[in-house]
């Protein structure tokens, strides 16, 4: 169990890294192709496109495949994707790779996702928190060579193919060591579109306002800085590292904060953070306390989607239909955060956007009311026999 642990942890940490390399180069390939902010908010609407038709098929493969199998295999086309976005040479091609990018990214998501469930269920304790800490240390980690990377000039085409490379050799070492769970004899099998229930859905909802203000903050943040407080290529690139740095503190810490304080106080205490984040943004025009918005907005989010994964894998028949509801349902913010962003930016500006993540923000603060259930490995303890624990 401490071997698998440790390697569902690597998993988070390099999916996490795909997509802080990804993000800190977008600037570069906006610039390259001559897209303007609405053009790059329909980029950046197809990696949603992809996770959200992906990901609710992703249940019964892994029930097919095996967790361990699936989860490897999925990192591995999420790793090299990353080498595509940036050879296309217009936006249609862009939006295809990206698509492809958000396919490979959602499904992996469910299948790590399921992973850490089943591993919690086993070790009797809450680590997703922590694992989804791994996934933003990963995305700091990334993003800070990508950083480098655009203060130095370098073509983003060597640097996120150079990063796919090193990241997939990561990946299969780590995933050598993930636990094989297989479903239980006689089970029945996930469908083949796993839709989320009643209860999966609400929870997913809370989910849905943190990664709507995650992915608006991901994506944006540079080219925030950069063309609202004038920020060099380096500085609005190291933007997104302050905010992967936040958010990878708030997780890291958020198992101790959640089995003290509860899944609600936390929720709502960093619903204030994020809220408090999301004004100083709009109202900045420098650098410093446009990052420092940032900042407190991944501090606030932090814990959100990892309380809500838990609350939906232990919730379902089987982790992996839990996770896919969830995801689908709040992953679709993921699908309007970007070009809504892009779309009002467009009309007004990018300050005036980002009122509608600070919005957000304060809807998240005022549901965590939903998130008051007993905590996923009491639960477990009480209600679920062994062999539902080991199924994915």
């Amino acid at each position: 169990m401490a071997r698998a642990r440790v390697s569902v942890a690597v998993v988070f940490a390099v999916h996490g890294a795909v997509s802080g390399s990804f993000a800190t180069r977008i600037p570069w390939i906006q610039e390259r192709l001559g897209l303007g902010e609405g053009a790059l908010g329909v980029a950046l609407l197809a990696p949603a496109v992809g996770s959200i038709v992906a990901m609710p098929m992703a249940g019964r493969l892994i029930h097919s495949r095996g967790g361990r199998s699936s989860t490897r295999w999925l990192l591995a086309a999420w790793c090299a994707v990353l080498a595509l976005p940036a050879l296309a040479p217009d936006l249609p091609v862009l939006w295809v790779s990206l698509v492809m990018y958000g396919a490979a990214a959602g499904m992996c998501d469910v299948a790590m996702n399921s992973q850490g469930v089943v591993v919690e269920q086993r070790l009797g304790r809450s680590i997703m928190s922590g694992l989804h800490g791994m996934w933003s240390v990963g995305g700091l980690v990334g993003g800070a060579l990508g950083v480098v990377a655009a203060h130095a000039g370098l073509d983003a085409r060597w640097h996120l193919a150079v990063a796919a490379l090193l990241l997939l050799v990561v990946g299969g070492i780590a995933g050598r060591t993930l636990l094989e769970a297989r479903p239980r004899p006689g089970g029945q099998a996930p469908p083949r579109f796993v839709l989320p229930s009643r209860g999966v859905l609400v929870i997913g909802l809370v989910a849905f306002c943190a990664i709507f203000a995650e992915a608006a903050s991901q994506d944006w943040c540079a080219v925030y800085l950069k063309h609202v407080t004038a920020a060099s290529p380096g500085l609005a690139a190291a933007g997104f590292t302050a905010f992967a740095f936040t958010m990878a503190v708030g997780r890291l810490g958020g198992d101790l904060v959640v089995r003290r304080a509860g899944a609600v106080a936390t929720v709502r205490a960093g619903g204030v953070l994020a809220v408090s984040g999301g004004v100083l943004v709009v109202v900045a025009r420098a650098p410093l306390p446009a990052i420092t918005g940032f900042m407190l907005i991944g501090l606030g989010i932090a814990v959100v989607v990892p309380l809500a994964f838990a609350a939906a894998g232990n919730s379902a028949p089987t982790p992996s239909e839990g996770v896919a509801g969830a995801a689908t349902v709040s992953y679709t913010s993921g699908f309007l955060a970007p070009s809504a962003i892009g779309a009002i930016a467009d009309v007004t500006s990018l300050s005036a956007s980002f009122v509608l993540v600070t919005a957000v923000c304060a809807a998240m603060l005022l549901s965590a009311g939903v998130l008051r259930q007993p905590a996923p490995a009491k639960r477990t303890r009480r209600a679920a026999p062994a062999s539902a624990r080991h199924d994915l």
